[in-house]
C-alpha cells in the first residue's frame, strides 16, 4: 500500500504545479532572472572587493539581519550606479508571500561575521523595512533591472 501511495506523489505534485496562476508563474520567472543576472555578475567581478570589504559574491551570499539577529531578508542582487559603484542591495523580504523585493541601500550596513557566514546588519526593523517600496524588477536584461553589472574597462 506504501508503494502505491509514493507512486501518486509525483501525480500529485504535477496537479499542484499545474495550478500556479499566471502571476506565480511570472513572478517566478522574475526571480530566476535576477538569480541568474546575479550569478554572472559575482562571476564576472570575481575576487574584487565590491562593497563593504566584501566580494560580490559574499554579498549575495549574505542575510539581511536586525540589530538583535532577527533575518530580516536574503540578499538577491547588488544593485550599481551609472560608475559601477555599490549603492543598494536588492533584498527579498523574509516571510513574505508572495515574495516581495525591496532595494536595502549600502549605507548603514556592517558586515558581520558568524563562523564561517557573513551577514550584513542593519538597524532597521522589519517593519522599516516593509515601508520600503517595491524593488522595480524591470521586464528583462541587467540595464532594466538595476542589476550589478561589470563597469566598461
Amino acid at each position: 500500500m506504501k508503494l502505491a501511495t509514493y507512486a501518486a506523489l509525483p501525480f500529485a505534485l504535477a496537479a499542484l504545479a499545474a495550478c500556479d496562476s499566471q502571476a506565480e508563474r511570472e513572478a517566478d520567472r522574475v526571480e530566476d532572472q535576477v538569480e541568474q543576472q546575479a550569478e554572472a555578475s559575482a562571476v564576472a567581478a570575481g575576487n574584487a572587493v565590491a562593497a563593504l570589504g566584501l566580494t560580490e559574491a559574499q554579498l549575495l551570499e549574505a542575510d539581511l539581519v536586525a540589530a538583535d539577529g532577527t533575518d530580516l531578508g536574503d540578499v538577491e542582487q547588488v544593485r550599481r550606479d551609472s560608475a559601477g559603484a555599490v549603492e543598494g542591495l536588492l533584498v527579498e523580504v523574509e516571510d513574505s508571500n508572495p515574495d516581495r523585493y525591496v532595494v536595502v541601500p549600502i549605507d548603514g550596513l556592517t558586515p558581520k561575521t558568524m563562523g564561517d557566514d557573513v551577514d550584513l546588519s542593519t538597524t532597521m526593523t522589519a517593519a522599516q523595512l516593509a515601508d520600503l517600496p517595491d524593488a522595480d524588477m524591470g521586464q528583462g536584461g541587467a540595464a532594466a533591472t538595476g542589476a550589478a553589472t561589470t563597469p566598461a574597462q
